[in-house]
């Protein structure tokens, strides 16, 4: 049974939308067609992302099929923009229709429930503007795939059918074009939402962290650094021991977005019961006006005897205030 289509771009969008260079941005288009057995028009599903932001979006199920603004200050842009992007994604979609159906046919599919092809494409500027790479990634069913190498030149195919349109791809020198793109207005696109939405993506909003404790059932202790709440995307989590690095059993998962537009982000070691103090984490980020250094606090316990004295010396102070109320009266 294969997932709903919803399912797929999800998966494409948090697998990607982690690919971060330290002090850069990134602009992606994602590109869903979906096919539904028994159906004759697909459903087109176009989202375009800075960042983790999504700026704008288009879906051919809505009333008024047009690319729509998906953030606020995308609302600058004039009327004939949204009708060039939403001419633009019908032409791109017809495309890929073609494209779907060629691999339903060739994969002997026709009958499956859904039939779903992905096409994510998008580049990369550093915080000067200039350009740090770009990427193209075409999917069928989220296995058979083909993908535009990091050269911009040349494709990798994985599948049979993939490999038949790779040669095609080849023929036409579908690369070429794919790299003016990627350089040329792609870059100017991203550029231009930088600007307009500067106050969003361009801002600094420093991590929240603390340390969390967890024993483990064969004795020893994990100790997971958290981070969260901050944006832009990139920062470092790391664990010392004794003021050394220490990279022994350290789980560090991708930077995942929080769903409000900031990320979140942990580190976790096991270390032996009893020597977590000995264990420091230590926070990057540039919205910290300096690295942050961070231990497990122990809970703090009141010893027995302060309790015992606590509890004769209220009992004292109320005797005391009954006797000297019963002697008034």
């Amino acid at each position: 049974m294969n997932p709903g289509p919803c399912n797929f771009l999800l998966l494409l969008v948090a697998l990607d939308l982690t690919q971060y260079c330290a002090g850069s941005h990134w602009l992606q288009t994602f590109n869903t067609v979906i096919l539904k057995h028994g159906t004759l028009e697909p459903r087109i599903i176009q989202v375009g992302y800075v960042d983790s932001i999504q700026y704008q979006g288009f879906d051919s199920k809505e009333p008024t099929a047009r690319m729509q603004p998906r953030a606020a200050w995308m609302e600058q842009e004039p009327p004939e923009y949204w009708e060039k992007e939403t001419a633009q994604v019908l032409r791109l979609s017809l495309t890929n229709e073609r494209l779907l159906r060629y691999m339903m046919i060739y994969n002997e599919q026709s009958n499956e429930e859904y039939h779903t092809l992905q096409e994510v494409f998008g580049c990369n500027v550093d915080n000067d503007g200039s350009f740090l790479g770009g990427l193209y990634r075409l999917t069928y069913y989220g296995y058979e795939f083909i993908n535009l190498n990091e050269d911009l030149s040349s494709w990798t195919a994985q599948g049979e059918a993939a490999g038949f349109l790779k040669t095609d791809l080849v023929n036409v020198g579908a690369a070429e074009g794919w790299r003016t793109y990627l350089l040329g207005e792609c870059t100017e696109r991203l550029l231009r939402c930088l600007d307009l939405g500067k106050e969003t993506l361009l801002r600094s909003d420093a991590p929240r962290t603390h340390v969390t404790h967890h024993v483990r059932p064969e004795g020893n202790v994990t100790l997971r650094c958290w981070a969260l709440g901050f944006y832009p995307a990139d920062i470092t989590l790391t664990w010392k021991r004794d003021g050394k690095n220490y990279t022994q059993d350290m789980e560090l998962p991708d930077t995942r977005p929080a769903g409000d537009g900031t990320f979140q982000k942990w580190a976790a070691v096991v270390v032996p019961s009893g020597e977590e103090l000995r264990y420091t984490c230590h926070v990057h980020h540039e919205g910290l006006p300096e690295p942050l250094t961070l231990k497990w606090e122990p809970p703090q316990t009141i010893p027995i005897i302060a309790i015992l004295i606590g509890l004769v010396l209220g009992t004292f102070l109320v005797g005391t205030v009954v006797v000297f109320l019963v002697w008034k009266k």
